[in-house]
């Protein structure tokens, strides 16, 4: 008995799983067009089989056989959206968009294309050529190792609360005269590993200056450049070209880099006065003159104002 009946199983579910014949419809076709609706199909067998027992067998035969030749070619048409042809000029065009952006970029709120938090501005490795806009409760710009050749009075004209700007890696060859004449907060000012050949008007509040690694002379600085910068602590002029100690450096001053320079000559009243033997200059706590072509032993008397000799060649 159960022999009969799994044999009458069988043969109600051969037809089912029966291939279409092989003319219908070339298999590779299927695949590449007729997944979904094969899909669907197979999930209406399966429906039936379960629900539609009052149907005969070559009913539900008939609701599986795989579409003709005109239905997938329809298929073909409606779901694949051919791609336009490249034409020869799509890379001059990508090239153009890509310039638009970084134009664009460029003019953005410097919150936008920098990092802005509670008046610190970080503009570092952002490739900008230019001082981007600045928010004017800034007091500190780190916009180093970027591409900036140049910097204007316009930059800073209406940020008068900057204390310390930082240019560290960049291409600065020129600043105008009157750059800070408006900051007269700034303390700081680093402009290192340019190509600077002189220096601007300073400030006058500044505790630390420097402009080491460019390529600034002893005629690119003015002989009172630094005379009236009566709170400067820190001098960084080291790895220029140099030939001579700046003039009237500010009895504030408690370290003076000048190594790596081409400094040949000193006199008795560079650090010191030469026609006062008792003035001693007691605050300079570091003076490197290492790496300049001079002997400083042949010059003993313009160290004798000095708590600690300078570090060079003797």
């Amino acid at each position: 008995m159960k022999t009969l009946q799994s044999t009458l199983l069988l043969f109600l579910f051969v037809p089912l799983i029966k291939p279409a014949p092989p003319s219908q419809q070339d298999s590779r076709i299927i695949y590449d067009y007729g997944t979904d609706n094969l899909e669907e199909t197979f999930f209406s067998q399966d429906y039936e089989d379960k629900y539609l027992d009052g149907k005969s067998t070559k009913e539900k035969e008939t609701m599986i056989i795989v579409p003709d030749e005109k239905s997938f070619q329809l298929q073909k048409d409606e779901s694949i959206t051919q791609l336009p042809p490249k034409k020869e000029n799509d890379g001059k065009y990508e090239y153009s968009i890509i310039l638009f952006f970084k134009r664009a970029l460029k003019k953005m709120p410097t919150c936008l294309l920098c990092v802005c938090l509670s008046g610190s501005v970080y503009c570092e490795e952002v490739d900008i050529d230019a001082v981007p806009p600045l928010p004017k409760e800034s007091a500190y710009l780190y916009a180093r190792f970027n591409k900036i050749k140049k910097l204007t009075a316009k930059d800073f004209a209406d940020i008068p609360n900057l204390r310390r700007l930082d240019f560290t890696g960049n291409l600065i060859e020129d600043i105008e005269d009157g750059t800070f004449s408006k900051l007269s907060l700034l303390e700081e000012l680093t402009l290192a590993e340019n190509q600077l050949l002189k220096l601007p008007v300073l400030p006058p509040k500044l505790t630390l200056f420097n402009a080491k690694y460019n390529k600034i002379k002893s005629r690119g600085i003015k002989a009172n450049a630094f005379k009236k910068l009566n709170n400067l602590s820190f001098l960084y002029l080291d790895h220029n070209a140099l030939e001579s100690v700046p003039l009237n450096l500010p009895e504030s001053l408690r370290v003076i880099h000048l190594q790596f320079n081409n400094i040949t000559s000193i006199t008795d009243d560079t650090f010191c006065k030469a026609n006062d033997t008792s003035y001693i200059r007691d605050r300079i706590e570091e003076i490197r003159l290492e790496g300049n072509p001079i002997i400083l032993g042949k010059h003993p008397n313009s160290f004798i104002c000095l708590k600690r000799l300078p570090v060079g060649s003797y």
